[in-house]
């Protein structure tokens, strides 16, 4: 099976970038589709992006999309997440999360395997 860890949260202002990194290791990272969702203090989970294994798919929910871009080296088992143009209402905890299915997974319920999730803050 595969190993999530997530890089490059942290604070930033309204309008501001980061640019968030997922690390996979153990089972190749190729085999699965990675995707990102959020959890916002008091809500539940809310699915982000996903990308396929080969990258040529992509899907966000629209309340990021034209915001952010998700990206993945699988030479690199790698996997990004740029959040551009930052809301206050992005806050939250991000977590990368696989899936080795056939079907590209856009909602929390299909991944089996996750990261341990950092915090992403948006401040006024």
């Amino acid at each position: 099976q595969v190993q999530l860890t997530e890089s490059g949260g942290g604070l930033v202002q309204a309008g501001g970038s980061l640019r968030r990194a997922c690390a996979a290791s153990g089972r190749t990272c190729s085999s699965y589709h990675i995707g990102w969702v959020r959890q916002a203090p008091g809500k539940g989970r809310e699915f982000v992006a996903v990308i396929s294994r080969t990258s040529d798919y992509t899907y966000y929910v629209g309340s990021v999309r034209g915001r952010f871009t998700i990206s993945r080296d699988n030479a690199k088992n790698t996997v990004w997440l740029q959040m551009n143009s930052l809301k206050l209402e992005d806050t939250a905890v991000y977590y990368c999360a696989a899936d080795p299915s056939i079907v590209v997974p856009t909602n929390t319920q299909q991944y089996n395997y996750w990261g341990q999730g950092t915090q992403v803050t948006v401040s006024s």
